[in-house]
């Protein structure tokens, strides 16, 4: 399902457990590190595709977490050119909008499966600081990790956001303008 816009829909999903820590997976195959997202689908609300989502690729059932909150409005990403692919009928994706979840994992760690599914997501995954995805994603991801990132902080740090550093080496202006 494609907009009007070019953009497909999509559910993206911030774990966090009790430490404050963000599940960051791997994507299979790649060295290519990222949350778990995927596309909405056409009769599903977006809170019925986060579950759908959250099942398929990590394995985790809707009792295992508590949703904190999500993004007010749509994140909007392009893609590369490269990756756009034409279609002969039918609209182009140029990119992706998402809505963002940020949920609280109350099970174990050894409740994430990353192969519920004949084509999985990741195959590698592990717990990180708030800030560090910042500076794993893929480029043209960063914009709208960054926007999510500071929309839903204050859900986990109510006393105060804690300052991206040292990550970026003391340069607030990197995280500012996205040139990490």
């Amino acid at each position: 399902m494609i907009d009007h816009d070019g953009f497909r829909p999509n559910v993206g999903i911030i774990l966090t457990n009790q430490e404050r820590r963000l599940f960051w997976g791997r994507r299979i195959g790649q060295n290519a590190w990222q949350f778990p997202q995927g596309g909405i689908k056409a009769h599903e609300t977006p809170e019925q595709a986060l579950f759908r989502e959250l099942q398929e690729e990590v394995g985790l059932r809707e009792q295992d977490v508590t949703i904190l909150g999500c993004t007010r409005s749509w994140l909007r990403y392009h893609l590369p050119k490269r990756y756009i692919r034409r279609h002969c009928c039918g609209p182009t994706c140029i990119g992706q909008k998402q809505l963002w979840f940020m949920l609280r994992v109350h099970c174990g760690d050894d409740a994430f499966c990353l192969n519920r599914t004949a084509k999985p997501e990741f195959d590698a995954w592990r717990w990180v600081r708030y800030w560090q995805p910042l500076y794993e994603v893929v480029y043209f991801k960063r914009h709208v990790y960054q926007q999510a990132l500071e929309e839903l902080a204050p859900l986990l740090y109510p006393e105060g956001v804690p300052e991206p550093y040292p990550y970026h080496m003391g340069r607030p202006d990197v995280l500012r303008h996205g040139y990490l």
